[in-house]
């Protein structure tokens, strides 16, 4: 997949998840920080899992884990951005 693939994949999960959450709302001015979060969330997916050597760049799991790992920074940034709002 590579960086770029991991980017893309980041903002694309980080946008879902914003829009998807229900205190998105309450969570003023939080899509970029849900952008952000989804590839910060997918490269450290995606970091830990070549780093352990869970897998390698291009393996079918690569996409899951990264898109996994993305969606749980994205709800917790937008959960914790509403609390503090």
């Amino acid at each position: 997949m590579g960086w770029p693939g991991i980017v893309i994949l980041g903002l694309v999960v980080g946008c879902a998840g914003w829009w998807l959450h229900p205190l998105r709302r309450a969570a003023r001015h939080s899509f970029a920080l849900a952008a952000i979060a989804g590839v910060l969330g997918a490269a450290l997916a995606n970091a830990a899992g070549s780093a352990t050597g869970l897998f390698y760049d291009g393996e079918l799991l690569q996409w899951p884990l990264c898109t996994a790992l993305a969606l749980v920074f994205v709800g917790v940034c937008v959960a914790l951005r509403a609390r503090w709002s």
